[in-house]
């Protein structure tokens, strides 16, 4: 069924493909989406991700470079290829941090959009954060407290999305220029990393986190909700878990004792043992304690005691906006 002709605001069954070209990685989501906006419902046929490094010296030089576009398409080629056995019905593709801070940008996205056979939306940090907040609350069921709002924060390669809503209302997001890549490239040079360098990070963290605290203690969120592969690495470490297992970290928890914890144990290790240890996704290895750094200032600022990891994120919220025509971001149709 195409997705225009759904009536009363609801649609029979319409099969998505969602790209999110991040700065660290490139992920896709094959969904069959239902519902309506107001009560949407997915069912996952193909999630995908690999790390390609878009973002790879943009904090530096403020450009994508060969090498990481090269190796971005090539995984969208795959994209293409698996999204086209799928017969989807609907296409959509976003490219975040990266994207926005390039200058040559252009000539990545024209590119990605002949392979794709869509062009990439280059996302403001208001439509990322909204994106995310529609991908990891639309399945809380129980789970989203009855009389106070749901935090979600996403932390990425290149910035960090931070959303309060409540009931479908939007009552703060954030777009700050802070991720696991660019804090890693930005302070982290020593193996294992420096006193000196973790301090300058750490200073730095607090000192975007902290002028948000006051607002965000003030609209009292029940429940904090984590995304991306920072928070699902961690755990996945914090569980014990030998490779990667989406069905048993979606919804677990993980204490700001234990983000604690793995960070001392991360900053002490060289980027050869933090690979070991980190065998559920050895890739994001050499930007694993800026990303853990950057949730450890968050929650810290925040003043939580768990957050409640998920799964879900960014590519089921763009899934859900494509097929449901949600004036988010532009989408094309065809199989």
């Amino acid at each position: 069924m195409n997705p225009s002709s759904a009536e009363g605001g609801k649609l029979g069954a319409a099969r998505a493909a969602a790209v999110d070209i991040g700065t660290n990685s490139v992920r896709l989501l094959v969904a069959e989406v239902r519902g309506s906006r107001e009560s949407p419902a997915l069912k996952t046929l193909q999630r995908r991700m690999a790390i390609t490094r878009l973002g790879e010296g943009v904090d530096e030089s403020g450009e994508l470079s060969e090498e990481a576009v090269e190796r971005t398409l090539e995984v969208l080629r795959e994209y293409r290829e698996l999204a086209d056995r799928e017969s989807v019905t609907v296409r959509v593709a976003a490219a975040t941090s990266a994207a926005r801070d390039a200058v040559n940008a252009s000539q990545f996205l024209s590119a990605a959009a002949g392979v794709l056979g869509t062009v990439p939306a280059i996302l403001s940090g208001r439509e990322e954060a909204a994106l995310s907040f529609l991908g990891a609350t639309y399945d809380l069921g129980p789970l989203r407290p009855a009389d106070s709002p749901v935090l979600v924060f996403d932390i990425g390669g290149g910035s960090t999305e931070i959303v309060v809503g409540r009931d479908g209302e939007i009552l703060l997001d954030r777009s700050i220029d802070v991720g696991c890549v660019r804090m890693s490239e930005r302070f982290l040079r020593s193996d294992p990393p420096a006193r000196a360098e973790l301090e300058a990070m750490e200073g730095y963290l607090e000192g975007v986190m902290l002028p948000m605290a006051a607002e965000l203690e003030r609209l009292g969120a029940g429940l904090a909700v984590g995304l991306a592969g920072t928070v699902t690495t961690l755990a996945g470490l914090s569980m014990g878990l030998e490779e990667y297992d989406g069905e048993a970290i979606h919804h677990s928890r993980l204490g700001r004792g234990e983000v604690e914890e793995i960070f001392a144990r991360l900053v002490s290790l060289t980027l050869a043992e933090r690979r070991s240890l980190m065998r559920l996704e050895p890739g994001r290895a050499d930007v694993i304690v800026g990303g853990t750094a950057v949730l450890r200032a968050l929650v810290r600022a925040v003043g939580c005691e768990e957050v409640l990891v998920s799964e879900k994120d960014i590519l089921d919220g763009l899934a859900i906006a494509a097929a449901l025509r949600m004036p988010l971001l532009g989408t094309s149709s065809g199989g």
